[in-house]
């Protein structure tokens, strides 16, 4: 058994996306290494996550736009415990909230990659780095 294979709960495997809905043009954005964010097409504003109207103006005149992929740290955290035994090998890990760059104040989680023992503050630059794995392509963080 491998990594990837190891149950997250007794009978299902690990979690992953469902790349469906409101939000499959995100993932499939993912899946072609772009970061792509909701926009109203009437107010022009970004929006996660995504919904069927407008969070602003509450149009229903919504579409896709791809972003520069940077942004900064607006919070962080250190994960050491694992909260379940399937993610335990996984600990410790960073896991931040990012500021998207020129989108609006929309903020996307993810996990901040490199060493796990680095520092991190508030307002540090990161770019966004896609990890390819075989049901899903997730959305992740590197600092620059």
């Amino acid at each position: 058994m491998t990594e990837r294979d190891s149950p997250y709960l007794p009978g299902l495997s690990l979690p992953a996306p469902a790349r469906d809905g409101v939000d499959a043009s995100f993932w499939e954005g993912a899946a072609e290494h772009r970061l792509v964010l909701q926009r109203c097409r009437a107010c022009r504003r970004f929006q996660m996550p995504a919904e069927w109207i407008c969070h602003h103006c509450h149009a229903l005149d919504l579409d896709w736009q791809e972003v520069e992929g940077t942004g900064v740290v607006h919070s962080w955290m250190r994960v050491h415990n694992a909260s379940h035994p399937a993610l335990a090998d996984r600990v410790p890990y960073l896991v931040v909230v990012v500021e998207v760059t020129n989108a609006d104040n929309v903020k996307l989680l993810g996990n901040l990659l490199g060493d796990p023992s680095q520092a991190v503050a508030i307002g540090d630059e990161v770019s966004v780095a896609f990890e390819d794995h075989d049901d899903a392509t997730l959305i992740q963080w590197r600092k620059t």
